[in-house]
């Protein structure tokens, strides 16, 4: 079964790191851009459970598309261990400061939220949890997929999952593993028969 490289993804753990799966293949020379309209971002925010009143507009998309590159900066950093960039952490800091989304819950049928007046007001949620991720305990969890071109981030809080919930980078990276452990094998095999015949003692012509 073919994957759609533009379906949304919901599997990475938390809906920030969702945002940044609405770009695919981010390091590739032809990454996929899952938030090319307004009505698609409207789309993920409804899905995301944070559709906003006024529907989003196509500044709020750009907003979007700009803080989840933000974000994405911050977190390989965090993972890599490194220092963010401080034009990244700037840059966030004014986002949230023009947002100010006061909290008022609701019961109906379950405990609930208000949504968001605005895209942007949805956006400021999804980078409030961010920074709880990236500066608590929790950025422990989080893991990068190996695939140079991919790199995308998840939640891996048992430690055992090597790729991206993407199943075309796990198949990837097992056929380049399977075809190195395949070559080092050829490699080995001719030295090792020179190996054991070196060390092999001769026979006399009593024997």
């Amino acid at each position: 079964m073919t994957e759609d490289k533009h379906a949304f993804r919901f599997d990475c753990g938390s809906t920030w790191l969702n945002l940044l799966a609405t770009r695919g293949r981010s390091f590739s020379a032809d990454p996929v851009e899952r938030l090319d309209s307004p009505a698609r971002f409207a789309e993920w925010l409804d899905r995301s459970e944070l559709l906003p009143v006024r529907p989003p507009t196509a500044d709020e998309l750009a907003r979007a598309i700009r803080l989840r590159e933000t974000l994405r900066v911050l977190v390989l950093a965090t993972i890599d261990g490194t220092a963010p960039p401080i034009d990244a952490i700037t840059e966030l800091s004014a986002f949230l400061a023009e947002h100010n989304d006061p909290v008022h819950l609701v019961a109906a049928g379950r405990l609930r939220r208000e949504p968001p007046a605005t895209a942007s007001d949805a956006l400021a949620r999804i980078a409030r949890q961010a920074i709880d991720y990236l500066t608590g305990i929790e950025r422990a969890a989080l893991k990068v997929c190996p695939e140079h071109d991919c790199r995308g981030v998840f939640i891996d809080s048992a430690g055992r999952r090597r790729w991206c919930p993407s199943p075309a980078c796990a198949s990837r990276g097992r056929v380049r593993a399977m075809r190195a452990r395949r070559a080092a094998e050829q490699l080995s095999g001719p030295a090792h028969k020179r190996r054991t015949q070196a060390t092999r003692p001769e026979r006399s012509a009593t024997d």
